[in-house]
């Protein structure tokens, strides 16, 4: 025997009369048991007379089921909490991590602006107006619509909802230029004002404006990204040579540095008695952010627009390209799994590579028949393949 009651609301005013108290708009429930099997749920509506005739279908049909108990709905901080510790069990980097907990906050304040609560209820539309609100670049918006994607496919594979509706969302028009490495010349006005940058030093600051020559020296001579520079000790170090990584088949990738390097480095004031720049505690991405402010510092006193640690790299890898290292020996210096990775970003078209482009055409013209003509003369065709002053 089936039975059915209001049940009330929090903000009800008759929630203290109970079951027996009919006449407000609160959800109707339906408690008992049908075919053996005892039922405590929602009918999906505040009309009485249309719960009633649902009810007594059921009744009247007794092989009828009735419609399964559908879960909870899942709030949207729930759901960023429980995807959090998904991407911290997977070891993230803090500034990845620091990222996804930007996305996180900016969602739930918009979501909290609309009157969102549950994960289910954020559509397509949703987002969009979502994704009107970011103020970043189309670099930073497609970088930050992939983390957004990521997050609701994490909640379609947990079944919280039946879609991704971020999927749907087109990726911002994005033109990427590979950034210029250095020039010679560039690299010479750099190391020029490192003695300038040290005399305008403060005292406390010596030892750091001592260590910035090495820092320099090492992104461009090593290729690494200025984090990994940061967090050098001296135990990667074997004679001339740096330990950069280990390959999947368990094979050791070196760099070869200059003498003048190594003496810098042997030179350099220690942090601790293993670290070079960093003390191994504070915190790693703050410590990079303090080194690249002194880059700033140091490419605003030699004048160069646009100059940043990632640079150096982009130098690195620029110069092995124009000494004709075979790109896929590049991308093993630089860490690349894919060989298009290099391609698509450290072979950047320079002006050495603009000449010698030109060369290879004007040698290439040194063989062409119709320029060899030209140049002595209008040809006379003579043959198939012959031509005659």
């Amino acid at each position: 025997m089936l039975g059915i009651f209001r049940r009330h609301r929090k903000s009800c005013a008759h929630r203290s009369e109970g079951r027996k108290y009919r006449r407000c708009h609160c959800p109707v429930w339906v408690d008992g048991h049908l075919n053996g099997t005892e039922i405590h749920k929602s009918l999906g509506t505040r009309d009485w007379q249309k719960a009633q005739r649902k009810v007594r279908e059921w009744e009247a049909d007794g092989e009828q089921k009735p419609e399964p108990i559908k879960p909870e709905p899942v709030t949207l901080e729930q759901a960023w909490s429980d995807y959090i510790a998904d991407l911290e069990a997977c070891n993230l980097r803090k500034s990845t991590l620091r990222k996804h907990h930007l996305l996180r906050r900016q969602m739930q304040e918009f979501a909290s602006r609309r009157a969102i609560p549950f994960v289910k209820d954020i559509d397509l539309n949703l987002l969009r107006h979502f994704r009107f609100e970011w103020k970043d670049g189309p670099l930073s918006s497609t970088k930050k619509l992939e983390r957004l994607r990521a997050f609701f496919r994490f909640v379609q594979e947990k079944k919280w909802i039946d879609d991704n509706p971020a999927a749907k969302l087109k990726t911002p028009k994005l033109v990427q230029r590979p950034t210029l490495p250095f020039t010679h010349a560039e690299m010479i006005r750099i190391l020029a004002a490192l003695p300038v940058y040290l005399e305008g030093a403060a005292p406390r600051g010596k030892d750091s404006a001592h260590r910035l020559r090495t820092l320099v020296l090492l992104l461009r001579y090593s290729g690494m990204r200025i984090g990994d520079v940061v967090k050098l000790t001296r135990d990667k170090f074997n004679g001339n040579k740096l330990f950069l990584y280990t390959q999947k088949s368990g094979v050791p990738v070196y760099a070869v540095l200059p003498n003048f390097v190594i003496s810098a480095i042997e030179a350099t004031p220690l942090v601790t008695v293993t670290h070079l720049f960093w003390n191994g505690t504070d915190d790693l991405d703050c410590i990079v952010g303090s080194w690249q402010r002194r880059l700033r510092k140091l490419f605003q006193i030699c004048l160069i627009p646009n100059g940043h640690a990632h640079r150096f790299r982009d130098t690195f890898a620029t110069e092995l390209l124009l000494a004709g290292v075979p790109v896929d020996r590049v991308a093993i210096l630089l860490g690349h799994q894919s060989v298009k990775v290099t391609e698509k970003f450290y072979a950047a078209w320079t002006a050495e590579r603009q000449r010698q482009a030109e060369a290879d055409l004007e040698r290439a013209w040194e063989r062409d028949p119709v320029v060899l003509q030209e140049g002595k003369g209008t040809p006379k065709l003579r043959g198939k393949d012959e031509f005659v002053n």
